[in-house]
């Protein structure tokens, strides 16, 4: 059966032509009728998948000890912005929050700022966070300007991306557009493109191989940037991706924790792409701001977390625990830092204001 949402897209296709796999990501996640994000809330285990916040508390924890550490370097403004973009439940922010309690001034300085577009889910960061009277807002922009620390965690790779394939004679967009009996297809729009890095244009590279791009992403982070730049402060941004230029399509939908094709019931479903960290460190760079680690790197999160005494946490909170209650720490330690788990393939960056040094967990390592 086709859902309203697909139904408005075959019409606008059949009316105007195929769209850009971001235009469809775009009315995915986020029509104001039919979006994924705008009519459920799809986190946990009765949802689509599940973050690291709701994994384990432990993490919220460490993201709050990287803030209150912030904070001191830049001299504890008061009063100052902290934001988070797409905040999921609320869960990480409360943890942090509760990881700050102590840290003096923290709490009576700090201003909550939340970066949400889904009805559903402000009502839940609403219930978590009652006692911080956070403000929403639809975008970054809308906050106020002033010394700010921000944190996004698993938000750049719910954004919008643009896909491009390998042709014969160069590279050309991937679109969505109809098959012979009506339905959403992958197509490839003619004429060449200009937007790659240009180490993509290399002959070797075979036609049928994928590039991406999120032009949104790369926007937001030169906002981050710019206001890094014009006020003091520093964010935090983790997810899964890659340090780029890469090939390869990373496009996938989730549905009830499991993939399904991404084409398939628009806005029934998660749809992610890989982030490319050195697209956004470059784009902060660019606009003003200072990236952590430099050169288009990035920290791996089971290193950032360790760094941050993670595993200090996870031995406090077992010493008070029951057998059961200690064997699901310790697989939620492993979940969260093992190379084999979430550990390398998600990443962090930081970005800072000019003369702000490396926060914890990103300065450079010594060599023997």
């Amino acid at each position: 059966m086709t859902g309203a949402l697909e139904s408005l897209l075959v019409r606008r296709i059949a009316l105007g032509g195929p769209i850009s796999v971001a235009t469809f990501m775009a009315d995915a996640l986020g029509h104001p009728d039919h979006g994924y994000y705008i009519t459920r809330d799809p986190l946990g285990r009765t949802g689509d998948f599940t973050t690291a916040p709701e994994i384990s508390q432990m993490f919220g924890e460490m993201v709050g000890i990287w803030l209150a550490d912030c904070w001191l370097r830049l001299g504890a403004p008061s009063p100052f912005t902290l934001v988070e973009l797409g905040p999921g439940r609320g869960t990480l922010m409360a943890d942090a929050l509760r990881a700050t309690a102590r840290v003096p001034g923290f709490h009576a300085a700090l201003r909550l700022a939340l970066v949400e577009t889904s009805p559903a889910l402000r009502q839940r960061q609403a219930a978590a966070l009652h006692g911080f009277s956070p403000n929403w807002y639809d975008r970054l922009g809308d906050v106020p300007d002033g010394p700010m620390l921000l944190v996004a965690n698993e938000f750049f790779d719910a954004l919008p991306i643009r896909q491009f394939i390998r042709l014969p004679r160069g590279w050309g967009e991937r679109m969505v557009g109809l098959d012979d009996s009506g339905k959403l297809t992958f197509t490839v729009a003619p004429g060449g493109v200009g937007l790659l890095d240009p180490s993509l244009y290399d002959p070797r590279i075979a036609p049928g191989a994928v590039a991406e791009l999120c032009p949104v992403g790369i926007g937001i982070a030169g906002e981050i940037g710019a206001r890094l730049a014009a006020h003091p402060g520093a964010a935090l941004i983790i997810d899964y991706g890659y340090c780029g230029p890469a090939i390869g399509d990373t496009l996938q939908a989730l549905r009830a924790h499991k993939p399904v094709p991404v084409l398939d019931g628009p806005g029934t479903a998660d749809l992610t792409a890989h982030v490319d960290f050195t697209a956004l460190g470059r784009a902060a760079t660019e606009a003003g701001g200072r990236c952590h680690p430099a050169a288009g790197g990035a920290v791996n999160q089971g290193d950032l977390l360790t760094a941050l005494g993670i595993a200090a946490r996870a031995t406090a909170l077992k010493a008070r625990a029951t057998p059961k209650q200690a064997a699901d720490i310790e697989t939620a330690l492993a979940r969260l830092t093992a190379p084999d788990q979430m550990g390398t393939l998600f990443k962090a960056i930081a970005l800072t204001s000019p003369g702000l040094d490396a926060p914890a967990g990103f300065a450079p390592r010594e060599t023997p």
